[in-house]
């Protein structure tokens, strides 16, 4: 899998309003032609030329009618998890004749159950221009945190997609050293750093929620022909804690699963560089064990060191669709 080397800094950050993480469209003014639940979907989405509803053509995305009455049309969409937003992506793909010309973003805070109705929203992107069948990348500024954003279109119009990428934020002062939680899981704050080969399926997958619901959703390196070739992937814990136990599922991999893997953790108090990578002192949690096909494998944790990021190393190719390190934070 190749990534957009175009594309803006932020990208490489989580998206926040994601499905696969628990987003959610709560609303829109109207989504006639197509659902406005599609705009938090993942890729860009899709177009099938041949493809029609009761309603009109088949588009990928959240598309209102055309409007014949004085406004313009909105949704409110429900963050994963609440987090400081960096910069968004309001993608028109495959929205040429029917994109909206303008788009703008406000943000709010909900917490307690309180309705999005009565929030406090602030703007975070002013109208802004946006450009058909395109990657519409805007970057915010502010590091305030935000729970809901509401997405205005102007009139009218579809959109493929709406990325916000940013950092997870979660209170660790409401969570005991005791409570036993998963430190690799990107609800949770972790993020995929660095890997050497994600050909087939990115690093990210490796910490989402659930299992996998496809061999897409995981992380897969290419078949390599090297003699003793083995492929790696590091992964920042949500916080710095000791690891318990862990969990390697290779969910849909059958004949493609990995002979066996490694784990090794390592304490990074700076930034996360590879020059501070190759350098950490990295102590084994999980010494080199055989893998199954479709498999989960629970293991425990070797090692009742804290550690602040973890290795997954595979031997000596293959995919691994969840990574689960269960332990207790470390303050």
């Amino acid at each position: 899998m190749t990534e957009d080397k175009s594309a803006p800094s932020f990208t490489a950050l989580t998206d926040l309003a994601a499905e696969r993480l628990g987003g959610k469209v709560l609303y829109a003014t109207d989504d006639f032609f197509a659902e406005k639940e599609n705009l938090i979907k993942p890729g860009r989405g899709i177009f099938i030329s041949d493809k029609y509803t009761d309603r009109g053509k088949w588009m990928d995305g959240w598309e209102s009618r055309r409007k014949r009455t004085p406004g313009h049309d909105w949704c409110v969409v429900q963050l994963a998890t609440s987090g400081k937003i960096h910069g968004v992506d309001i993608d028109t793909n495959y929205f040429l004749g029917n994109h909206p010309p303008h788009a703008s973003i406000e943000a709010a805070y909900i917490i307690d159950g309180k309705s999005w109705e009565k929030a406090e929203w602030k703007e975070i992107l002013p109208k802004s221009s946006l450009q058909p069948g395109s990657q519409n990348f805007y970057e915010i500024a502010g590091r305030d945190i935000y729970t809901h954003l509401r997405l205005h279109i102007y009139p009218d119009g579809g959109v493929a997609r709406l990325k916000v990428y940013g950092e997870v934020f979660k209170d660790w002062n409401l969570v005991s050293e005791k409570e036993t939680i998963d430190l690799a899981a990107a609800v949770n704050g972790a993020k995929a750093i660095l890997c050497n080969d994600m050909f087939f399926s990115h690093m990210d997958n490796l910490i989402m929620p659930g299992r996998g619901v496809n061999m897409g959703d995981g992380w897969e390196t290419k078949r390599n022909r090297t003699p003793n070739n083995h492929d790696w992937v590091i992964v920042r814990l949500a916080h710095r804690g000791v690891i318990d136990n862990l969990l390697i599922d290779t969910c849909h991999f059958k004949g493609n699963y990995p002979d066996s893997c490694q784990v090794d953790g390592c304490v990074i108090e700076g930034e996360d560089s590879e020059a501070n990578f190759w350098e950490a002192k990295w102590t084994t949690i999980l010494p080199q064990s055989k893998l199954k096909a479709d498999h989960e494998h629970e293991f425990k944790s070797e090692s009742k060191e804290p550690f602040t990021h973890v290795k997954l190393t595979i031997f000596p190719d293959g995919g691994i669709s969840r990574i689960r390190c269960r332990g207790r934070i470390k303050k």
